[in-house]
């Protein structure tokens, strides 16, 4: 047991950490580690791969998942600032050569070196753009906000260009709702809104794809039956024969026909063997993790941590939301990974870096390490348009 008379920097951490979010992440890692050992093997078996070869990559993501997450949960706020903006430019320099050298998947050019960049974008923007928002309200002879505004096309246009909708969405919810507890005024939450819907529009109208998702999902028999709905119609099959208390681990049917059921699909997976009851309490968990997240948020007296804690919060909510969302045939698939339960690299990754931005920026500072933060003068070498530290 660590002594709240130590003075080292893993005491000072652990006394000052949120212990009931690390017990709640915690959580989602082991049950993703079960999930996985349950849903992946018909998948391996289809791929001719041992069948356990997914849970054991899992596993090995795992290991630098926690430890970046738990590293850079160390970091001060003014040094998350600079984490992300660092993550931010690789990343954003790995979606460029992702667009002009890597590899197509599905008509789209996401990946690079075997990773996608695209997932690594998300926490960093959030905290970029807590940082201008928050820059703005404090210092007027900044054009803080009018740098969140243009930091937002900048991100999301070289999305559209992969195509990545899916992120697209993602990143402009999270961005709105930054903007919105920012208190801006809503003739502009309404062209937001209104710019939103037109982008929609657009993509259905352009792009097969998005056209081809929205209209299987509001007629399937337009689109030529059921099969065009072939893995959402197999995951709602999957609730209906787990019911409330599920067939048991490893008894579930319908994993051996789900072409995603270690990865996008894996809720449904879980309804089946575990039943609808412990899918509720995924959820909860979920749900825990955000609200105290958000809780912890309305008490910060720092703005920049203010923002960025529910910014990263909802960033975590809403793709868990959007993942069980497609699983229960509430909205168009959108390829989305369950947060720490779906298999994933990149994904695995990037939960570990937003995890670790929260936990860095939710911990308990005193009084004085906020003032200091908030005086800290601008760097000679400050870069020109980033708002000062």
């Amino acid at each position: 047991m660590i002594s709240r008379a130590e003075r080292s920097a893993i005491a000072d951490w652990w006394w000052t950490v949120d212990r009931w979010l690390l017990l709640g992440v915690g959580a989602l890692i082991v049950l993703g580690l079960v999930l996985v050992m349950g849903g992946s093997p018909p998948v391996a078996d289809r791929l001719h791969l041992p069948p356990f070869h997914f849970v054991n990559h899992q596993a090995e993501f795992l290991v630098p998942t926690v430890v970046i997450m738990l590293s850079l949960s160390f970091l001060p706020p003014r040094l998350v600032r600079r984490a992300a903006l660092g993550v931010y430019v690789a990343s954003m320099g790995l979606i460029f050569a992702a667009l002009m050298f890597g590899h197509e998947v599905k008509g789209a050019k996401r990946w690079i070196f075997g990773i996608q960049p695209s997932e690594f974008l998300k926490p960093a923007f959030v905290v970029l753009a807590a940082w201008a928002i928050s820059e703005g309200a404090k210092r007027r002879d900044l054009p803080a906000n009018w740098i969140a505004i243009l930091l937002f096309p900048a991100t999301v246009v070289p999305l559209i260009l992969q195509p990545d909708f899916g992120q697209t969405m993602l990143l402009s919810l999270v961005w709105g709702a930054l903007f919105f507890m920012a208190g801006l005024h809503w003739f502009w939450l309404g062209g937001l809104g209104a710019g939103g819907a037109v982008s929609v529009v657009l993509a259905y109208r352009f792009v097969p794809h998005v056209r081809a998702r929205i209209m299987h999902f509001l007629d399937p028999g337009q689109m030529g039956g059921v099969s065009d709905t072939f893995q959402v119609d197999t995951a709602r099959d999957s609730f209906i024969s787990g019911g409330w208390f599920g067939k048991g681990p490893g008894e579930g049917v319908f994993k051996q026909i789900l072409p995603d059921a270690h990865t996008d699909f894996i809720f449904a997976v879980t309804g089946e063997e575990f039943g609808l009851l412990f899918c509720m309490f995924i959820v909860g968990i979920y749900a825990f993790i955000v609200l105290r997240a958000l809780l912890k948020a309305s008490r910060d007296d720092d703005p920049f941590c203010r923002f960025a804690t529910a910014g990263l919060a909802l960033l975590f909510g809403i793709q868990a939301s959007i993942n069980m969302a497609v699983n229960l045939h509430l909205m168009p698939a959108k390829g989305m990974t369950l947060p720490f339960i779906s298999y994933g690299g990149s994904s695995l990754i990037s939960l570990g870096i937003t995890i670790g931005f929260l936990l860095a920026v939710t911990r308990r500072r005193p009084k004085s390490a906020i003032l200091f933060d908030r005086a800290e003068p601008e760097s000679a070498s400050q870069p020109m348009g980033v708002p000062a530290e």
